[in-house]
């Protein structure tokens, strides 16, 4: 009985330690540091581009109107074309003015007749009066007639010659070469009755102007850093303009004109800028965006873009020291170039930020840091299980 005993006691303290060992946690162990790539802020020289949106128009727009009245009967070119000066456009009906004009020189003819009438009559009086055959009042009613006679003459003149320029005006021919637009009135039509009508324009596309607004601060910086002469504009070329599907135009450009005055309601100066245009692949009315060199930033520091975080327009960058413990550090943006962001303050050459991980990552924690691939290469997805 004593011996069944202490087997059951054995079999309890065996048992207890049994469930003892199984009740036990393993020790914890520590995970590893997130890994993170990282790159190193890059120093060179960037160019410093002013960038300004704009509007392309003709170097001249002429609108063509029609200066007298008249049914419109052709329309001698083909809309949208490219027109030599002189070239004709439309020619309104004719008749009507021609009318005018005979009426006009038949008048300038009796005129004429009547001067020499009067200039007769004062050459036959003269003589006369000295022999008292007429009075002296008669001779000077003749001169009065002769005066008279002349300057009818001289009104008839004018009125031919109104008339003759009234009827050229029926033929109405491209005052430039350019592209010539779409007609708003088609022959049939009455015009010039009352006002001059508008029929067309033509623009001059070579070179070609392109309008933007600046700043007063920005174009201090353009006027500044190349002064015009003669209180001229800006010397300043090699602009590049880029179109409204991101190509790059072919032929650069240079400041044209400048506007006398800021505009008050927006607080912007116009200026013109100049393109060449040969192919004539601008037309007026086209959007783009003009780029001029300021100048050039001396050893500026760059980094990736996708390093540097933004919050209520306040930037900052994960800076990764030589113990691989991250810092978050503000800092304060310049201008983008290309893949790349201008820092201005808060880094130091050599120094090296996070650009993958940003989010798995805290201040003063520890982080595996890995080199990240330039921007434009592949690889620059985190490996699976490392920083995302």
């Amino acid at each position: 009985m004593g011996s069944d005993r202490r087997e059951l006691v054995l079999a309890a303290v065996a048992m207890l330690a049994i469930v003892g060992a199984a009740c036990e946690k393993p020790a914890e162990v520590a995970p590893p540091p997130p890994a993170v790539f990282v790159a190193d802020v890059v120093q060179r020289d960037v160019p410093v581009y002013l960038e300004l949106v704009g509007q392309t128009m003709g170097f001249q727009d002429v609108e063509i109107r029609a200066r007298v009245e008249g049914f419109l009967e052709t329309m001698s070119f083909r809309e949208g074309s490219f027109v030599k000066q002189g070239a004709p456009l439309y020619e309104i009906d004719r008749k009507p003015l021609e009318a005018v004009l005979a009426a006009a020189r038949a008048d300038q003819a009796t005129a004429e007749a009547a001067l020499v009438k009067a200039n007769n009559d004062v050459t036959r009086y003269a003589p006369l009066v000295a022999k008292q055959a007429v009075s002296q009042q008669e001779l000077d009613d003749a001169r009065a007639l002769q005066d008279g006679a002349r300057s009818q003459v001289e009104a008839a003149k004018a009125a031919v010659e109104k008339a003759t320029l009234d009827l050229s005006y029926t033929r109405v021919t491209a005052p430039i070469s350019g592209l010539v637009g779409t007609t708003l009135v088609k022959p049939g039509n009455l015009v010039g009755r009352g006002q001059n009508t508008l029929l067309t324009t033509i623009s001059q596309v070579n070179p070609m102007l392109f309008r933007v607004g600046v700043t007063e601060a920005d174009y201090l910086r353009v006027a500044q850093r190349s002064p015009g002469r003669g209180g001229g504009p800006p010397e300043l070329a090699g602009i590049q303009l880029t179109l409204a599907d991101g190509s790059a135009y072919a032929h650069t450009g240079r400041v044209a004109t400048v506007d006398r005055a800021v505009d008050p309601t927006t607080g912007t100066l116009g200026l013109q800028l100049e393109f060449p245009n040969p192919d004539q692949l601008l037309r007026p009315g086209q959007y783009g965006r003009a780029r001029l060199l300021l100048e050039t930033d001396t050893g500026a520091l760059l980094v990736q873009q996708r390093a540097v975080q933004e919050l209520q327009n306040l930037y900052s960058v994960a800076v990764v020291g030589a113990d691989n413990t991250v810092a978050f550090r503000n800092v304060k943006v310049g201008q983008r170039v290309d893949s790349l962001w201008v820092i201005e303050e808060g880094l130091k050459p050599g120094e090296r930020v996070v650009v993958e991980g940003l989010q798995r990552i805290q201040d003063g924690m520890t982080v595996e840091a890995k080199p990240a691939p330039a921007p434009g290469e592949g690889g620059g997805a985190p490996p699976s299980g490392e920083a995302k």
